[in-house]
C-alpha cells in the first residue's frame, strides 16, 4: 500500500482577497521553514521510502528546496501535473472585482466551465488524475506531492468518486492549511 503525502505550500504573499492559482508569487519564507521543519520531521521514519514531487510555481518550490536543505537525502522533482487551476484572466483581481455574475456562472456548471477562460476542472481532474495513476506505479512506499489546495482536492475526489463529475454542492472537500500536509492511500 503506497500513501500519498498532500502537501500544501506556505501562506502566499498576495492579498487574500485576489483570485490567484497559476499566480506565480512567494510564499511567506518563515512559514516555509517551518513547514519544511515538520514535513521533514515526519518524512524522516520513511527516509529511502519516499518520492517526492512539488508543482513548479516558486511558492511549492520554496518549500521543497527547504525540505532538500534540511535533509539532502530527500530530491523533488517538479510536475507540472501538481499545478494549482488556472484561473486565466481572473488571476490577480480581487474577487469582488471579478464579480458575482461571472462566479455564479462558473458555480452553475462547476465541472466543465472555464473561470476566467482557464482551466475546467475536467481538465485538472484529468492531469491530476494522471499523476495520480503515476503514482500508483511507483515503487515507493510514501509518494509526496508538495502542491495546492485545488490539487488536494482533485485527488480526493478522484480517490472517492472515480471519473465522477463533481456538482458545486459536492466540491467541499477539505484541504491542507497553508504548510500542512494530509495522507491518503492509494
Amino acid at each position: 500500500m503506497t500513501t500519498l503525502w498532500l502537501v500544501r505550500h506556505a501562506r502566499p504573499l498576495i492579498d487574500t482577497e485576489r483570485c490567484y492559482g497559476r499566480l506565480d508569487i512567494q510564499a511567506d519564507d518563515e512559514a516555509t521553514q517551518s513547514a519544511a521543519l515538520r514535513l521533514q520531521q515526519a518524512l524522516l521514519p520513511h527516509l529511502g521510502q519516499c518520492r517526492i514531487f512539488h508543482s513548479p510555481l516558486q511558492r511549492c518550490e520554496q518549500l521543497a528546496q527547504a525540505l532538500i536543505e534540511l535533509q539532502p537525502d530527500f530530491t523533488s522533482d517538479a510536475d507540472k501535473r501538481l499545478l494549482e487551476v488556472d484561473f486565466g484572466h481572473w488571476e490577480g483581481q480581487r474577487w469582488d472585482a471579478i464579480g458575482e455574475a461571472a462566479i455564479s456562472a462558473w458555480a452553475l456548471n462547476l465541472a466543465e466551465h472555464a473561470p476566467g477562460d482557464g482551466e475546467s476542472l475536467v481538465q485538472m481532474l484529468g492531469r491530476v488524475g494522471n499523476a495520480l495513476q503515476d503514482a500508483k506505479a511507483l515503487d515507493a512506499e510514501h509518494v509526496v506531492w508538495i502542491s495546492h489546495a485545488g490539487v488536494a482536492r482533485c485527488a480526493q475526489w478522484l480517490l472517492q468518486h472515480g471519473s465522477r463529475l463533481p456538482q458545486s454542492h459536492e466540491w467541499a472537500l477539505p484541504a491542507p492549511a497553508y504548510g500542512q500536509f494530509m495522507q491518503l492511500s492509494l
